[in-house]
């Protein structure tokens, strides 16, 4: 396959776009002005937009290979039809609210060529406002992370790999490192390991798929890593009490499969205990705190909204 100006293209990126018009093509102008060196080629599927997404992609940068997906995938089914057409040695995988930093891509590739032991690699995320966020890259979640979850310690004492070793303390993304999970916003991965792992496990609609990656990948002997020479924007939006409801839910589904999928039989039901205690604890504290004093009704709504759906995320997918 050949990338947009007739190369044969080394690279596909991959981005999954879901109502997200301006960003997706914020992120496509970055990408293309800000990659140079790489010969790359761009699918971008629309996960059945309401905005006109798909129409917008197609006008404005005709060389994307565009897929329309009638209903919304998902993320993970979305990547895995996307990576399925791709021949290129390596893919990408690009969130649609990213913004790509000159040279991002071009550094990626050469880090991921260098270090073929890690498998799967990422680079640093920042805020718009430069600022850095943290979540381009986890550890997994483990039976002692989950108690300090629960209790709000890994929030608490969040600059304490003790306390908070899931998001590794107070380390700022500024060194090359090996971690157990890359982020989906940015990954890179050789196509043939993708294939090797099939991708990436249908039954994750959205949040936990990259992290059962890259779980799977070091089962079989892989290290991914960090480099902060790779530094691209992640967006966060605002959201209403309902949308941020939804999106825990979402995320505690996710967690309670990967606990499920990737600790050992005996200690699933104190995986599942420690997630029920997270939301349990918070609503709880939460409805005191309010009656008492009237304040924060947002987060007191937040949480009801994730407890009344905790039979829903406790099972998992």
């Amino acid at each position: 396959m050949q990338d947009y100006r007739g190369n044969t293209a080394e690279l596909t990126v991959i981005i999954v776009s879901y109502n997200t018009r301006s960003l997706t093509l914020k992120c496509l102008e970055t990408l293309y002005a800000n990659t140079r060196r790489v010969a790359f080629r761009t699918v971008v599927l629309d996960n059945g937009s309401e905005d006109g997404s798909a129409d917008a992609v197609a006008a404005a940068f005709p060389e994307v290979e565009l897929i329309r997906s009638p209903e919304n995938l998902g993320f993970a089914r979305a990547n895995n039809l996307a990576a399925a057409a791709a021949s290129s040695e390596w893919l990408l995988l690009l969130n649609p609210d990213t913004e790509v930093y000159a040279g991002a891509v071009d550094r990626l590739l050469d880090f991921a060529k260098a270090n073929p032991a890690a498998g799967i690699t990422g680079g640093r995320t920042v805020f718009p406002d430069g600022s850095l966020n943290i979540a381009s890259c986890w550890n997994r979640i483990t039976p002692w992370s989950a108690v300090c979850s629960a209790a709000g310690l890994s929030r608490l004492f969040s600059r304490s790999t003790i306390f908070n070793p899931e998001g590794i303390g107070s380390w700022k993304r500024d060194t090359v490192r090996e971690v157990d999970i890359i982020v989906g916003c940015l990954l890179m991965i050789r196509r043939e390991l993708w294939e090797r792992l099939a991708g990436f496990d249908p039954k994750y609609f959205m949040y936990g798929e990259e992290a059962d990656l890259c779980l799977r990948a070091q089962a079989l002997g892989y290290r991914p890593m960090i480099t902060p020479d790779a530094e691209i924007v992640h967006l966060v939006g605002a959201s209403s009490s309902d949308k941020e409801a939804s999106k825990y839910c979402m995320i505690a589904k996710g967690r309670m499969t990967l606990i499920r999928d990737h600790w050992s039989k005996p200690l699933i039901p104190f995986g599942r205990a420690m997630m029920w205690l997270w939301a349990g604890g918070r609503v709880f504290i939460l409805t005191v705190w309010f009656r008492l004093t009237g304040k924060n009704r947002f987060e007191t709504e937040k949480w009801r909204a994730i407890w009344q759906e905790r039979q829903n995320w406790l099972a998992g997918y």
